[in-house]
């Protein structure tokens, strides 16, 4: 019965996709459908599950890794989303979701710039995946810097819609993934604050490149740009 009702409400949202001025209605509505009937409305993506340890990808990646299974993180973080508590991302399709980090030993990854640690920056040209263009990035290294880094108040789970992931997916050769919670966790943050940090002026640009090269195809924003430079000239991250 519940399957029924979830399927109803996607042949619903269907027939409405021409005609909703609000095209973010959409996966709203199918979260609350989600909720209603017991189905996810967040999965992990399969672009993030190198944040996991059960995923061999995770042991060359140099960000925060969970040793959690995807599962129960998946558990853990729909049982605490409500749609209330969606916060804007850099474009329509994507949101923000806040969540108190006291289920993961996640510390936090990002370090102001200073004297004492500025010698023990690193950088190199890196692509996410094969699909991508490389690019510039630069970092310290987790063993230089990250002995003492404090454990993480928050963690920042960057949400795609689903409609968003399908035409990357796509863009990129990718077959369609079968699932359809209408969001999918891209990308998780551990941080103290729980607000968006700005985001790092080579992720815009790659964006901006368009989704053949990995990015979403959305146009730098000069004033938000201006604002991640202010940022990052005086922070980096640990990896």
């Amino acid at each position: 019965m519940t399957r029924s009702l979830l399927l109803f409400a996607l042949s619903r949202l269907s027939s409405l996709k021409e005609s909703s001025p609000t095209p973010l209605l959409r996966p709203t509505l199918v979260a609350r459908m989600a909720a209603f009937t017991g189905e996810k409305a967040l999965v992990v993506d399969p672009f993030c599950f190198r944040q996991f340890s059960e995923n061999e990808a995770s042991a060359s990646y140099g960000g925060t890794v969970f040793q959690l299974s995807i599962a129960e993180f998946e558990d853990i973080v729909n049982a605490r989303y409500h749609e209330s508590n969606l916060k804007g991302g850099y474009a329509p399709f994507c949101k923000h979701l806040f969540v108190e980090n006291d289920f993961t030993d996640a510390v936090v990854n990002v370090l102001p710039i200073i004297p004492e640690n500025e010698s023990k920056l690193r950088s190199k040209y890196e692509a996410r995946n094969d699909k991508e263009l490389p690019v510039l990035t630069r970092w310290f290294p987790a063993e230089l810097v990250g002995k003492d880094l404090p454990k993480a108040k928050y963690l920042d789970l960057i949400l795609y819609s689903r409609e968003q992931i399908n035409k990357e997916n796509a863009a990129q050769g990718r077959a369609e993934n079968p699932v359809t919670a209408p969001w999918g966790i891209v990308s998780i943050k551990a941080q103290d604050a729980d607000h968006e940090l700005p985001m790092t002026p080579i992720t815009a640009m790659r964006n901006a490149l368009g989704k053949e090269e990995g990015g979403s195809g959305i146009p730098i924003d000069r004033q938000q740009y201006m604002e991640a430079v202010n940022y990052w000239k005086n922070h980096a991250t640990v990896s």
